[in-house]
């Protein structure tokens, strides 16, 4: 079981978590929190990520892309599960946020299965089929929608059914955090990707530029919590988070590479956590 545990990447399911919890205590601020839809959206969200993470897993497999990697174990490429039985482990994962969401969409309104579908579709595509986006450099934009804005913004809507200029704004921080998983990723992994044809974005910006990137995106989190605090004051709680901010902006700026960027990884997720903690607090008070 530990590596089915590990197969499902536990370093990136922040990414999945902390949009529903932010958008809920966004929801409970300004209205009544619904337990029941923030536990649904919780569902897709993390079933949506594991689902993706399995996909993706069989994909690169299949494709040859993991068999150097410098990173975490991934069941196919490692041969440690049969290739069948990751993508058994991806569908069961989409089939449950896809049930997860049609009890939300028959809840709330059909269009979420617009974008339900949409998410779907992106989880399996990030590395699965002819022409995988992850593979053009595009992954990146697409954590972002469905990570960030989709996650956040959907999440609120479910709660309170409309939509304002400061859920639009928490969006952001939490999309720019999900991100910079997904790029710190991608530093470490820029030399097998291009041995492997994969050309990501960090393969295309190179290292020097990627850990730019990485940085710019950790600091704009913290940005942004300023216009949102001209719509609540209380959210430059979030702030406090910079705290778990300085150490792996300090390892991507001093040239961490190969292991050193896996410690990173979970040092971003942990970021992500406290600033979803710490942006939550303030959305309570």
């Amino acid at each position: 079981m530990e590596q089915w545990y590990l197969g499902a990447r536990p370093r990136t399911l922040p990414a999945a978590v902390v949009p529903v919890v932010v958008a809920s205590a966004a929801a409970a601020s300004v209205a009544k929190f619904d337990v029941v839809r923030a536990g649904l959206a919780l569902v897709v969200s993390l079933s949506l990520q594991i689902g993706t993470n399995f996909s993706n897993d069989y994909s690169d497999g299949l494709k040859g892309t993991d068999d150097k990697r410098v990173g975490p174990m991934r069941l196919t490429a490692s041969k440690l599960a049969r290739p069948k039985q990751v993508l058994l482990a991806g569908m069961i994962f989409f089939a449950i946020a896809a049930l997860a969401g049609l009890v939300l969409a028959w809840l709330t309104t059909w269009m979420l299965l617009i974008g339900g579908f949409a998410a779907l579709a992106a989880g399996w595509y990030y590395t699965g089929g002819k022409r995988p986006y992850g593979y053009y450099g595009f992954g990146e934009l697409f954590v972002f929608v469905f990570f960030g804005v989709f996650a956040v913004m959907g999440t609120y809507y479910v709660q309170v059914q409309h939509l304002d200029t400061l859920i639009a704004l928490l969006s952001l921080p939490v999309g720019f955090l999900a991100v910079a998983l997904l790029v710190v990723n991608n530093l470490r992994d820029i030399r097998s990707d291009t041995a492997a044809k994969k050309i990501t974005l960090a393969v295309r910006l190179g290292d020097k530029n990627t850990r730019r990137l990485y940085e710019g995106l950790v600091i704009a989190a913290f940005i942004v919590l300023v216009p949102a605090a001209l719509y609540k004051s209380w959210v430059v709680v979030g702030a406090i988070a910079l705290i778990w901010a300085y150490t792996p902006i300090k390892s991507v700026a001093s040239g961490a590479t190969g292991p050193e960027l896996i410690k990173v990884l979970g040092a971003t997720g942990r970021l992500q956590i406290a600033f979803g903690i710490a942006l939550t607090t303030g959305l309570l008070l």
